[in-house]
């Protein structure tokens, strides 16, 4: 067993080439940590396994909070806080209510989702972010092994991935 921050990291030349190596990792029983490309590949997330993720629900939430929080200010406001007879219409004027409510709608989900995106994704100005290779955000495709996670040996996930299609398998490891 390596130690914790240890990877095994793959390059790979082409999109494709990654896809059915992601594939043939996976099935001979290789835990893959991260796929990193220099644009987005279309299926890569089906071949990782990775499930749809449950911000949609944040912010939907976020976004009846903020419909809620809304209505509740106004209705507050204008119908016990400060009732006033404005040219015979009700002291509860739903329909004048609409815009200021669709627009804390909008910015109690606009900033949930991105603050929550910001936690989940633990990026904070403080952490250092992970670069297994400086040419994963140019024209490589990089596969990241976390080796502390897999019972393979060094060895035989080097050849997996050297018979996978990978163009170099490098070491690396964070502090």
């Amino acid at each position: 067993m390596e130690k914790e921050n240890s990877f095994l990291v793959g390059i790979y030349d082409d999109e494709d080439v990654l896809l059915d190596a992601v594939a043939k990792v996976r099935k001979s029983g290789v835990k893959i940590h991260e796929c990193y490309t220099p644009f987005p590949v279309h299926g890569l997330d089906d071949a990782m396994g990775y499930n749809y993720s449950n911000l949609p629900i944040v912010g939907f939430l976020f976004g009846v909070t903020g419909t809620i929080c809304a209505l509740t200010m106004m209705i507050g406001m204008m119908g016990f806080d400060w009732p006033m007879d404005i040219g015979g219409r009700p002291y509860i004027p739903l329909p004048d209510f609409i815009p200021i409510t669709f627009e804390l709608t909008v910015l109690l989900c606009a900033f949930g989702m991105t603050i929550s995106f910001f936690i989940v994704s633990n990026l904070n100005p403080w952490s250092t972010p992970r670069m297994f290779d400086p040419r994963s955000v140019d024209h490589k495709f990089v596969m990241a092994i976390d080796l502390g996670v897999n019972k393979q040996d060094v060895a035989s996930i080097t050849t997996l991935l050297k018979s996978s299609g990978a163009s170099e398998v490098n070491k690396k490891s964070f502090e």
